[in-house]
């Protein structure tokens, strides 16, 4: 858990140094560009504990109520997470935007903005490079968007995302003020702030999908799931392997339930040493599968319904 934080608390260590001198600057050129990114960092911020929260929230004992454990608290306030970088860090950017279009004002001296982006670069591009470092060591030599397609922990990808989104505001925004400046059309500010915007509630978006796919029940990849058959069908007293039904249940933890046919001839014995083969070779296998759940659909001795639960690792 304390490796899963590092990239959390040097994010919020870098946003509210950034935020707090950009809304500082933002008053005294007058730039609506940096106004939005005063914005965008302090939400940055407000996410980074939001997540934190989540993580202490997370890994709170399994409940009578809750028996596999509170996993899913970590999505659910990632999706909170991104709907304030949806709402505050991109609404309120494309909002302050078009006002700033509409009625542009004349920006005063903007060496001061330039400073605070360069500054600001240093330190988000610190962040970046920390959660990719995290990243990349919990990858294990997967390709990265592959393992970042694959991740199911927000800790990560939420902050690699928001940085991500981060550097190229600030390059947008270094635009925006240079052309503003450069040309003397105040609205061109206004346009990188509606920029901005855009491209938070795009960052906002993909974050939201891939925490509704977790919060509804997201299961194992198709590959996974075959990769699990064929290890039950190893087994020299399985006949058949029915459905393979599994649900993330937190970003390392996942519940699995396999259908198993066993030959009809099979004692009730060698069925049992079956699934503790089975269950010992998949966690050994995939090491995020911590519960299987094994079920005979033809049980030796007639009982159709017998079922043996593996115990959490």
């Amino acid at each position: 858990m304390a490796e899963s934080k590092i990239p959390i608390y040097g994010a919020i260590g870098a946003n509210v140094a950034i935020a707090v001198t950009k809304f500082i600057v933002a008053g005294i050129t007058g730039s609506s560009a940096m106004l939005s990114e005063g914005i965008h960092s302090a939400v940055d911020t407000f996410n980074g504990v939001l997540l934190l929260v989540g993580l202490h929230l997370s890994k709170r004992p399994a409940t009578a109520e809750h028996p596999f454990g509170h996993g899913k608290e970590l999505y659910f306030w990632s999706l909170i997470v991104a709907v304030l970088i949806f709402g505050l860090g991109g609404g309120v950017s494309f909002y302050e935007g078009i006002q700033h279009i509409r009625q542009p004002e004349p920006m005063r001296d903007p060496t001061w903005n330039y400073v605070v982006l360069a500054a600001a670069a240093l330190f988000e591009g610190t962040s970046f490079l920390i959660a990719l470092r995290q990243f990349r060591g919990q990858a294990r030599g997967v390709p990265f968007w592959e393992a970042l397609d694959r991740s199911k922990d927000p800790t990560t990808y939420t902050v690699l995302a928001e940085d991500s989104a981060a550097l190229a505001g600030l390059a947008v925004a270094a635009l925006g003020i240079y052309f503003s400046h450069a040309l003397n059309m105040p609205m061109l500010d206004g346009v990188a702030s509606v920029v901005i915007g855009v491209l938070l509630a795009g960052v906002a978006v993909l974050l939201i999908a891939q925490s509704r796919g977790l919060l509804i029940g997201e299961g194992v990849r198709p590959e996974t799931a075959k990769a699990i058959r064929a290890v039950v069908m190893e087994q020299p007293s399985v006949e058949g392997v029915g459905r393979v039904l599994s649900m993330y249940v937190g970003p390392d933890e996942v519940l699995v339930v396999v259908d198993v046919d066993f030959k009809d001839d099979t004692p009730t014995g060698d069925a049992a040493d079956a699934i503790a083969a089975i269950e010992k070779q998949v966690r050994a296998r995939f090491p995020m599968i911590r519960r299987i759940f094994v079920e005979a659909s033809d049980a030796p001795g007639g009982d159709a319904s017998a079922a043996r639960p593996g115990a959490a690792s």
